[in-house]
């Protein structure tokens, strides 16, 4: 499958870089060619000599190599392959793409490169979880940078948790993703993200906490496996990403009007948290002010029910999926919604204020099908997004 690819291989400084040797192995075994970039850091933990036996070809190090430079400068390194790779991922380097600096080889080649680049980052757990390393992460998925784990387990400084790169295996598939051999390939989804505001008047509206986080994880996780994703979203908190069909909307409404022009798609994932109620007589040209006369009265009227509209449409997609967030018996409640709204799935979450789930960085979620309630362990929402969309793949396959 990768028979004829050229893929750029940049190894990070960490004691994972050991891996990449595997991992040329692998690709050069399935055909691909493979250039590989080590930096200073990277040199201390894998040789040059070991990379070049194992690629067949030079490596390259030095930014001010005058020889290269000559015979293949940074600017044409960066443009000759059909993927960047860059494992391990260090947090430095993470940084570095981050911020467009470009003061190596390795960072200057990321800066220039107008080819789609894979990370599989690889730290310890703590650095991994730090509020800048998680910044990074966010801003190199906006902008379009794909990412492979990292995974959960024992690392080398004696911790547990997530930070272990990849192993090479999953780091061939998820290029073989990027390359176009995907498993959602010709797949189009629709993804609804955030919250809806329903206008009480020109400053106030009825919202909800949701941050859309869950929301633009799926809609990466669709498309890093080859779909056509269509993102419908409300005013959430979080950028949508990169290399998607984006829609913004305000209200339930606006979000029904919208999913309803998308169809046909062969799925939809429904994670929007709509308002439930709009205020009937909102809508005011001017700020409602204090009076003597006291509180102005508002009534209420019930939004349109976007999720039981698309699965009982006329152009119902092949695989329905909803959300429910409860603050009690999540799964009954969950439960009784699929059979209510009709659609396959739900994918149920508790999202009590001890949760921190609401607007947070993580997810523990129930999915819910016509074969009972499947557990999963808490995880970072870009994990249960790439978990959920792997089983969005087998059903549509």
């Amino acid at each position: 499958m990768l028979a004829g690819k050229h893929i750029t291989l940049i190894i990070g400084g960490g004691i994972a870089a050991y891996k990449c040797l595997e991992l040329i192995r692998r690709l050069r075994g399935a055909g691909a060619r493979v250039t590989p970039v080590l930096t200073r850091a990277g040199a201390e933990f894998v040789t040059p000599l070991s990379v070049a036996a194992l690629a067949e070809t030079q490596v390259f190090q030095n930014l001010f190599d005058l020889k290269d430079e000559v015979e293949m400068g940074h600017i044409q390194l960066s443009r000759a392959a059909d993927l960047v790779v860059v494992a391990p991922t260090t947090a430095d380097l993470m940084a570095k793409m981050a911020g467009g600096h470009a003061d190596d080889l390795a960072s200057t080649l990321l800066m220039a490169t107008d080819k789609p680049v894979l990370i599989a980052p690889a730290m310890n757990v703590r650095m991994w979880a730090h509020p800048a390393t998680q910044r990074n992460l966010a801003q190199l998925r906006a902008d379009g940078v794909r990412v492979i784990g990292p995974n959960e387990g024992d690392m080398a400084c004696g911790e547990f948790g997530p930070g272990r790169m990849a192993e090479p295996s999953e780091i061939v598939q998820a290029i073989e993703a990027s390359l176009g051999n995907t498993p959602l390939s010709g797949k189009r989804v629709l993804v609804t993200s955030g919250p809806t505001h329903e206008p009480i008047d020109p400053v106030r509206y009825i919202a909800n906490r949701s941050s859309g986080a869950q929301g633009t994880a799926l809609a990466v996780a669709l498309r890093d496996l080859g779909a056509d994703v269509v993102f419908v979203t409300g005013p959430a908190s979080v950028a949508p990403p990169a290399g998607v069909r984006v829609t913004r909307v305000e209200t339930a409404q606006q979000m029904l009007d919208a999913a309803l022009a998308a169809l046909p798609v062969d799925a939809a994932v429904m994670a929007a948290a709509v308002a439930d109620w709009r205020v009937a007589n909102g809508g005011a040209a001017q700020k409602m002010k204090k009076s003597a006369q006291g509180m102005p009265e508002l009534s209420f009227a019930q939004n349109p029910d976007i999720l039981k509209t698309i699965a009982g449409h006329a152009q119902r997609p092949a695989l329905v999926v909803g959300f429910a967030a409860e603050t009690e018996n999540v799964i009954e409640h969950a439960s009784a919604k699929r059979l209510r709204k009709g659609c396959d799935w739900i994918v149920a979450n508790d999202v009590s204020p001890a949760t921190g789930i609401m607007g947070g960085a993580e997810n523990a979620v129930h999915l819910i099908s016509d074969q009972g309630a499947e557990d999963w362990p808490r995880l970072p929402k870009a994990e249960v997004a790439r978990r959920l969309a792997a089983r969005i793949a087998e059903a549509l396959a």
